[in-house]
């Protein structure tokens, strides 16, 4: 029933005329290529928003719908009076730098560049601000959030809890091992998807030694997640993991959604977790 009120009252509310535009953001590493989208009127609470590992800031298609997974919840968040920032990590999308130099340690500096690049632009309520973060991004997030104690409220996309658990399933444990031997040469890597990339020992070091629960233990704002009870990729048991290692408000949503929140077979379930997140978010950004 939760979940039907906030899904209506999402596409209920007449839409408000909006703002979308390319930046980019000079960060120590390199620029940062993100997309900046805002709601008229006065500059209004932000969510920063960082994509999954091999994606970028648009992220995958929705089937039946010419948007995917990100800018179409960049554009509900905006009808709902809430601007959002979503960005290329270095490597990936637009964004400069070759994938195979990426590392978790790298892409929480974007983050929490693109953090201090929100706080002072004018464009935004840079002081009412949120970071959401989706599967390696979600990862990210709680590194982010930890690490700065800034943002208001941290929403998690079936986030990567154990990144040796994850990473296994997608990459496999041998290559895990292989990575970490292959010194300054790229190991390539075939994806379960078909596609093949490559990666270099920096990625492999950060996925047996970083920790996401103890990063997010550093946060105490509110916490929401989300995580679907047949995701495969990142297991169900990550939500329970982050509820423990989180003290503070927090709260979760499930549904009988995969990884990608069942956006292979339409924007339904998708659009469901988005006004769960919104009906979230709205007292924390006020």
């Amino acid at each position: 029933m939760r979940a039907a009120l906030a899904l209506l009252a999402l596409l209920a509310n007449p839409a408000l005329a909006q703002s979308e535009e390319t930046v980019t953001i000079d960060t120590p590493l390199g620029p940062v290529v993100a997309t900046l989208e805002t709601p008229a009127g006065d500059p209004a609470p932000v969510v920063l928003m960082f994509h999954g590992f091999t994606g970028s800031r648009d992220e995958l298609p929705v089937a039946t719908t010419d948007e995917g997974v990100f800018s179409r919840t960049a554009r509900l968040l905006s009808e709902q009076g809430i601007a959002s920032l979503r960005i290329d990590f270095r490597g990936s999308g637009e964004s400069p730098g070759a994938f195979a130099d990426t590392t978790f340690e790298g892409q929480v500096a974007d983050g929490l560049a693109a953090l201090d690049w929100l706080e002072g632009n004018p464009a935004v309520d840079g002081q009412r601000l949120a970071v959401l973060g989706w599967s390696q991004g979600g990862l990210v997030a709680t590194a982010v959030a930890g690490r700065s104690d800034k943002p208001d409220a941290l929403v998690l996309w079936a986030a990567v809890a154990n990144p040796e658990e994850t990473f296994a399933g997608i990459i496999g444990a041998d290559n895990l091992a292989k990575g970490l031997e292959v010194g300054d040469a790229a190991l390539p890597v075939t994806l379960p998807w078909g596609a093949t990339i490559e990666l270099k020992r920096g990625f492999f070091e950060g996925v047996t030694t970083f920790d996401p629960p103890a990063e997010l233990a550093s946060y105490a704002g509110p916490l929401f997640i989300a995580h679907g009870t047949k995701d495969t990729t990142v297991l169900p048991t990550a939500l329970d993991t982050f509820l423990a290692a989180h003290e503070g408000e927090e709260s979760s949503w499930t549904a009988e959604m995969d990884h990608v929140f069942n956006a292979f077979t339409g924007p339904q379930t998708l659009d469901q977790m988005v006004g769960e997140t919104v009906a979230f978010l709205k007292p924390h950004l006020q």
